[in-house]
């Protein structure tokens, strides 16, 4: 099939089915090919009709906290003291560059969850 700019839901489904039935195509073949083009008429339409929430960094942060059920005092060392830790979990205190870049590692967390503001 020719494939076009997805401009209808109709469209996209259609994409999305033939992207299903081919996902695992070989590279460099005519289905391989199909695959690379409809990732990126279905990314175009995604990007165009379909926004993604913001995370809120303390939320993630919270939540990989509870995930792996650590408590405050386990962030000491890479935030800081009991005060700094208590202030950047109640909201007081902004997350500085640094303490994000140890988070990020710490947690295995995306940067851009840090970079909404930025």
């Amino acid at each position: 099939m020719n494939w076009k700019v997805l401009k209808t839901e109709e469209d996209y489904n259609s994409a999305s089915m033939r992207m299903m039935a081919i996902f695992h195509a070989e590279p460099n073949t005519p289905d391989g090919d199909e695959l690379d083009m409809l990732i990126v008429l279905i990314k175009d339409y995604d990007d165009k009709h379909y926004q993604l929430p913001e995370l809120d960094a303390l939320e993630v942060i919270k939540y990989k906290m509870q995930e792996r059920g650590i408590k405050a005092k386990d962030l000491e060392p890479i935030i800081g003291s009991k005060g700094h830790v208590s202030a950047i979990l109640s909201g007081k205190r902004e997350i500085t560059l640094k303490m994000a870049q140890k988070l990020k590692k710490y947690f295995d967390i995306p940067a851009e969850v840090f970079l909404h503001g930025v």
